[in-house]
């Protein structure tokens, strides 16, 4: 695990997953533009557009982790009654934070109240941290996706001809954001034999995670072998990326078909890896949120292809007679 990819001149730490994130959503924002060039729309709208989805993706993905990834009462708590929220980490790195003591008998670090203005400010501003991790795809895709109606409506932008061209570039982008989440240890699987299996370091979120479920000693002990799912989602969208581009794109019997096919293809594969996830992520009826948004999502893919291609056949009819 490592959490930051690099420091630039000792002094601006870079954390893995938001520099991997942000890198996905450059490339992503590339390809974008060299697409427009080659049909002859505007560049530069979509690079416009791409700072755009990235500003509301992230906006997006921070409002429904805190929202319905299970999280939501430890920010309320952190910031009225610290008392609540219960920390896991170590005896000795308990000791190392301000304001914060030693619970023995849970084996927790327990914030104390709150201490000057600086401290009361950054407690109760912890729900925004996204550059920490925390982020969520619907949540971003949500997000991003009001704001690109939004903008390639006022640039009078085709529409459907751009979410192609996002069905192609997001899934691309979508695989660095994963190795993000590998390097910084988050999202990760359930315990596993199997050959594949990834040991996370110490005090890492999958050690956590065992030692509160029992399964460890300490959060200071590496984790249990777990599944891999972060590279294997990321395996999974550079699958998709290149069905789509070296396949569908030239195949496409309507505007959006791209665009359709890559949400059906991304939540079917994001719901069957929820099933070897095991971070912390809500959920009812035995689902998580992400594969209940995955289902809304599929649904949505299928009722867009059936409207477009009864569009596609209505404008075929007219045009025979």
């Amino acid at each position: 695990m490592k959490s930051r990819l690099f420091t630039l001149f000792d002094l601006i730490p870079f954390p893995s997953y938001f520099t991997l994130l942000v890198t996905g959503f450059i490339l992503a924002t590339i390809l974008g533009a060299l697409w427009a060039k080659r049909i002859g729309q505007d560049p530069d709208v979509i690079v416009d557009l791409g700072l755009a989805m990235l500003l509301a993706g992230v906006a997006g993905a921070r409002l429904l982790h805190v929202v319905a990834d299970g999280y939501f009462w430890d920010y309320v708590h952190i910031c009225t009654d610290p008392g609540q929220v219960a920390w896991q980490m170590t005896a000795k790195e308990c000791a190392e934070q301000d304001n914060a003591t030693w619970d023995a008998v849970r084996s927790v670090c327990v914030p104390g109240p709150h201490g000057g203005l600086g401290e009361i400010l950054d407690r109760c501003t912890r729900w925004a941290h996204f550059w920490a991790g925390g982020l969520t795809y619907y949540g971003g895709f949500i997000g991003a996706s009001v704001a690109a109606w939004y903008l390639l409506k006022l640039d009078r932008f085709p529409f459907w001809k751009a979410a192609d061209m996002a069905g192609m570039a997001v899934p691309f982008g979508l695989a660095f954001g994963r190795m993000g989440c590998l390097l910084a240890g988050c999202c990760f699987g359930k315990p596993t034999d199997a050959a594949w299996a990834l040991t996370f370091p110490p005090n890492s979120p999958a050690s956590e995670a065992q030692f509160k479920h029992h399964l460890l000693d300490s959060p200071t002990d590496p984790s249990q072998p777990v599944h891999p799912t972060q590279a294997l989602e990321s395996f999974g969208c550079l699958l998709i990326a290149a069905v789509l581009i070296l396949y569908l794109h030239g195949r496409k019997r309507y505007d959006g078909h791209v665009f359709v096919a890559f949400v059906a293809a991304y939540a079917s594969l994001r719901f069957l890896l929820e099933f070897w996830r095991d971070d912390d992520r809500g959920g009812i009826l035995g689902l998580s949120t992400s594969q209940l948004l995955g289902l809304l999502a599929v649904a949505f893919a299928i009722w867009i292809h059936r409207n477009r291609m009864a569009k596609r056949a209505a404008l075929a009819t007219a045009a025979t007679r």
